[in-house]
């Protein structure tokens, strides 16, 4: 059974008849600002749930957030700062007992308008807000139901600051593609003007809008290879005016298969001894990275064992892996965090390699792929917040992809036939690249490797999620595997070496074993 939430708001005349107050009227009178506007969510039940149904102005779609978890939240961005007097929320069977409405100018950090303690479903009309923000986010807090929370629909009214503004911007000009492959297409223009100032663009391909963007440059992914497409580009200001559309071009994409590379990855790599005893295997996996000769390495965690002091790092790891260090984009696993400080050896063996971008988490590109590298200790550790830096970092970071195809990596996978077994900790995250159609995952922490199936976000077969491949067999001791998940593909206790093969549209991987034979090898996948 799928249950759900709600968000709706009455317009003013209604408040009258009710016999509702002056305020009440002034504040129903204000305009529905969040029909239609970007929104981002906690989480989605499933793609077919997802964020946006909430604020479509459909009643009959809805925005499901995963369930049995706490805290939820459901974020919309209402374009520009605005004076918020009324939110209506018409939840279905999976309310919130509790729940609070907030409000921010950054999107980052917020401010709490409204706290409901004892919610009984139904439908919430909050008025008499006096808020003002760009943001506005619903936090539930308490289910009321052992299932999640659900709303059909988010409306906040009330009125934006520049509401008095009629005049569109200038049409934009100079539309030209910068770069085609066979499943993108670069389009840059020269900026409109506005007598207020342009919120953002909005893209058109074959006269249909696919995307808005702030900045000048957009990157349309997904094609098919040797397709002719048309685009065309219209700018909106902060008050919705919106301009006419440029004159549209016509670009075709590339015939596909180029931009091929060979990447190397493992988990779970050195143990603390050396090539001097037959027994110790990273420095093996490390003659087959060697053999590959790999454009990059990836490392899904607990580089070193057992608790990664630097000095550790520098006597085994170092000696090994280390050769390939300048290639590398490691992410940590949960030995990295067993030093005396969290983490010190690892930040000052692999030094900024670690943290190019300031944090354990980063993204990086290849030919027409997007790499995102994730700390998952954070959700390990995760502490009910109403949601981590990281994941928050992750969907902006997602949102301004411009390549065809993604691969993440982290250390602890979500699901596992192995020793450790699924981990609910990280389904933030695999339900966030799930939903960003991400390709290829790539996990480490249980001590085998298993190639998986694509998956959707509740784990079943689905051609349309990504291939997750356990890959904890760099070196440290095997562990043992129990009954394969009905998506598992294979599964091998075994030590190796992933060898990844990438081209602009398309991967596949093997598992190289310590013999150099293979192991394993998947099919060709498309990206999506």
């Amino acid at each position: 059974m799928k249950l759900r939430l709600l968000a709706l708001v009455l317009p003013v005349g209604l408040v009258v008849a009710l016999g509702g107050s002056a305020a009440d009227a002034r504040t129903s009178a204000d305009t529905l600002l969040s029909q239609g506007r970007p929104v981002i969510a906690s989480s989605n039940e499933d793609d077919t749930l997802a964020a946006a149904k909430a604020v479509d102005g459909d009643s009959s779609t809805r925005w499901a957030s995963a369930e049995g978890s706490d805290p939820q939240w459901l974020r919309v961005d209402l374009g520009q700062p605005a004076a918020v007097g009324r939110v209506k929320l018409n939840w279905e069977a999976a309310y919130a007992k509790a729940y609070r409405i907030e409000v921010s100018d950054d999107g980052a950090n917020f401010t709490t308008v409204k706290e409901v303690a004892n919610g009984n479903g139904a439908t919430d009309d909050l008025t008499g807000l006096n808020a003002h923000g760009r943001y506005l986010r619903l936090v539930g807090t308490q289910r009321a139901t052992s299932y999640g929370y659900s709303l059909w629909e988010l409306e906040v009214y009330g009125t934006k600051d520049s509401s008095g503004d009629t005049q569109a911007p200038t049409v934009p000009t100079g539309l030209k593609s910068t770069g085609a492959t066979a499943t993108s297409v670069a389009l840059t223009w020269t900026a409109s003007t506005d007598n207020v100032g342009v919120s953002a663009y909005e893209v058109l391909r074959d006269g249909k809008v696919i995307a808005s963007t702030a900045s000048t440059q957009y990157n349309d992914t997904g094609l098919t290879a040797n397709t002719a497409y048309q685009y065309s580009v219209r700018a909106r200001d902060l008050a919705g005016n919106t301009s006419a559309a440029a004159a549209p071009i016509a670009v075709t994409t590339g015939t596909g298969g180029t931009g091929g590379f060979v990447l190397a990855a493992a988990g779970d790599i050195a143990d603390r001894c050396t090539a001097s005893d037959s027994k110790c295997v990273h420095p093996k996996t490390a003659k087959l990275v060697q053999a590959m000769n790999p454009a990059a390495v990836i490392t899904m965690g607990d580089n070193q064992y057992d608790d990664a002091h630097l000095s550790d790092f520098q006597k085994y790891y170092a000696t090994t892996w280390g050769k390939f260090k300048n290639i590398t984009h490691p992410i940590p696993g949960n030995h990295e965090t067993y030093d005396n400080t969290p983490y010190e050896g690892y930040h000052k063996y692999f030094g900024s390699i670690a943290t190019p971008q300031g944090k354990n988490y980063y993204s990086w590109e290849m030919g027409n792929w997007h790499f995102i590298a994730l700390d998952s200790n954070d959700f390990v550790k995760e502490e009910g917040l109403a949601e981590p830096a990281q994941l928050t970092w992750l969907k902006q970071d997602l949102a301004k992809n411009t390549k065809g195809c993604i691969a993440a990596y982290y250390h602890h996978p979500r699901f596992s036939s192995g020793d450790h077994g699924d981990n609910p900790d990280a389904d933030p995250l695999w339900k966030t690249l799930v939903s960003a159609k991400t390709d290829l995952i790539l996990n480490g922490h249980d001590h085998h490797y298993e190639r998986f199936l694509p998956q959707n976000a509740a784990g079943a077969k689905d051609p349309n999620g990504p291939v997750q491949i356990i890959g904890g067999m760099g070196g440290a001791p095997l562990y043992p595997v129990s009954a394969a998940h009905p998506a598992t593909a294979k599964i091998i206790e075994d030590f190796g070496v992933l060898k990844l093969s990438m081209t602009d549209t398309t991967f596949s991987t093997q598992l190289i074993g310590l013999d150099s034979k293979v192991l394993d090898s998947s099919p060709t996948y498309t990206c999506h």
